[in-house]
């Protein structure tokens, strides 16, 4: 069952059954996230990524010598390794509600998956937009690898604009697993403010300097997205021949179970331990 929250001119919907995703998000009767037909959590606005984000290569890693071996989990796609963890295909339990907030919970303890968590999720609507906080708790006795993040969907067409400043892009290999990294010396806009669909690309930035920006000139509206700083990696995927792309802040590279902890993004958690992250969507006239 869909919850919707309301404040003033902004309402946002939340579907529990569907990896406690956004169904949809508008701000004085205008779309700001891209507005699916509902029913799968394929066709959410955005879903929570949880204890990782994007893929894993070969679909295994080695951690504290342990080798840990997961199925493929893409609804649509059996040949894609798995990805975006486990709390987006999951259905969250609601905590608590009013008509502005929303509290989820996740208890997860996957036969793939070798250590028991449980992940807490709130969003938030206020005038002009809404926040979500993601949190995750290692319940298990033994020290855990993990990553959080939020995957949002925008509507683009041919004047939509996406301004962010990083300092790397991972330039990667066809099935999209970062091989090496364009750094430069000071963070840029990668997009040099041009529009979005100019650039059609499935990686991750790395560096991220404040907020994120999409604008949609020809509907006079735009959002402004602020990350908390451990998200300071940046998904971005623009398909082709489609009408949506993606903005992702995450705390990791894509693959960085199987990467040097140190410039990966890779947290580990010991057990007990709990970490939380969190992201503010605002909307804005132009």
């Amino acid at each position: 069952m869909t919850i919707t929250l309301v404040s003033e001119n902004f309402e946002l919907s939340v579907d529990p059954r569907f990896g406690g995703s956004v169904d949809a998000a508008s701000w004085k009767g205008q779309a700001i996230l891209d507005r699916r037909t509902g029913g799968s959590v394929l066709e959410m606005a955005c879903f929570p990524l949880v204890p990782f984000s994007n893929r894993i290569a070969g679909s295994s890693f080695r951690f504290d010598g342990r080798e840990v071996a997961l199925s493929p989990n893409h609804p649509a796609d059996p040949s894609c390794p798995v990805l975006h963890g486990f709390g987006w295909l999951s259905p969250w339990e609601v905590i608590d509600k009013s008509e502005h907030t929303l509290e989820l919970w996740l208890d997860c303890n996957s036969a793939d998956w070798p250590w028991q968590f449980a992940s807490n999720l709130a969003y938030a609507a206020s005038p002009d937009g809404f926040s979500a906080k993601l949190g995750i708790t290692n319940l298990s006795e033994d020290e855990m690898p993990v990553g959080l993040g939020f995957h949002p969907y925008f509507a683009r067409n041919e004047h939509t604009l996406f301004r962010a400043q990083h300092t790397g892009e991972w330039q990667t290999d066809e099935k999209c697993i970062p091989t090496h990294l364009d750094q430069r010396s000071q963070a840029i806009d990668w997009w040099s403010g041009h529009p979005v669909a100019t650039r059609k690309v499935d990686t991750v930035y790395t560096g991220r300097e404040g907020a994120m920006v999409v604008q949609w000139p020809d509907r006079g509206i735009g959002v402004r997205m602020s990350p908390s700083g451990d998200l300071t990696f940046t998904t971005v995927y623009v398909p082709e021949r489609e009408n949506y792309f993606c903005v992702e802040p995450v705390s990791h590279m894509t693959d960085a179970f199987n990467r040097e902890r140190e410039d990966s993004g890779m947290r580990v958690l010991g057990p007990g331990e709990s970490w939380k992250v969190s992201m503010r969507i605002e909307a804005f006239d132009l």
